[in-house]
């Protein structure tokens, strides 16, 4: 059974668009707008015409069909976000067809293309830091600059940026510890851009999600310390209906922190694993 978001309202006359929305976060947040009754553009480069660069299974019109088949109306459009004309011509697209946009969710990211290997950052290939700046960091600067008109249009819409709250502790990686924490700097200034027209921006980062250990072979205690898509899914539906969300402006929450105060749960009950308490006191994984 679905298990619906407590006491969120109703987002039925939401447009949003969710980015790198065909598997992982993006697909979660889209699934769950979609319960609100939010009509969703959803993008992403998998397709099942021209298939996934990753070659996994998941396509961006398999995304689609469940946001509507959960009560919104589901929209695939095929765009690599590290490409303007793509990325303009996507936000051209929903102007045309909606005339508006009350919710960006700026999720795309490539840097899981290659291994995120722990190492001294002197053995690193420069490559994959290459990778992380152009499909992560420029990626979510490139949709935010092409939402922002319709955006400033519609007023009092909300954009929220998919990230990972570093913190004080180092990552381990250096290229990943230091595109995150620019990725975490932009909603910032964003935010200050945006807050004259009633648009409100945040970064928010989900914990350990389960669809990344798919390829791994985890004892079943690991397993159960890591989140449901869905759970950042619940997080986005809770702020993008909030009055008052501009109080969170241009700052970083955490998925259980967002589930604390809107009282929202994980698809199982639970409002944390305890895998940010440890990452957050400690810098190490469960």
């Amino acid at each position: 059974m679905t298990m619906r978001l407590k006491d969120a309202a109703s987002l039925k006359d939401t447009v949003a668009v969710v980015t790198g929305a065909s598997r992982g976060a993006g697909r979660g947040i889209a699934r769950v707008l979609g319960e609100q009754g939010a009509t969703v553009y959803v993008t992403g480069r998998s397709t099942r015409k021209d298939g996934s660069p990753l070659g996994r299974p998941e396509t961006i019109e398999d995304t689609a069909e469940e946001v509507t088949a959960r009560g919104g109306t589901g929209i695939p459009v095929r765009v690599d976000h590290t490409d303007q004309a793509q990325v303009a011509e996507l936000f051209a697209r929903v102007e045309r067809e909606r005339g508006r946009l009350d919710l960006l969710v700026s999720n795309a990211w490539g840097g899981y293309e290659r291994s995120l290997d722990v190492h001294p950052f002197w053995e690193l290939d420069i490559t994959h830091f290459d990778l992380m700046v152009s499909a992560g960091y420029r990626a979510h600067l490139l949709t935010a600059q092409h939402a922002a008109p319709l955006l400033r249009s519609t007023r009092n819409g909300l954009v929220l940026f998919t990230t990972w709250a570093v913190g004080d502790n180092y990552h381990g990686n250096l290229f990943y510890d230091t595109v995150k924490t620019a990725i975490n700097r932009i909603p910032l200034g964003v935010n200050a851009d945006l807050r004259e027209y009633g648009v409100t921006a945040l970064a928010l980062s989900p914990g350990w999600l389960g669809h990344t250990i798919e390829r791994m072979d985890l004892p079943a205690e690991e397993v159960a310390k890591t989140e449901s898509i869905e759970f950042v899914g619940r997080a986005v539906a809770a702020l993008a209906a909030d009055p008052d969300v501009a109080r969170h402006g241009g700052g970083l929450m955490t998925v259980v922190e967002a589930a604390a105060e809107y009282g929202f749960t994980d698809i199982d009950g639970r409002t944390t694993t305890g895998f940010w308490e440890k990452w957050l006191a400690t810098g190490t994984f469960p």
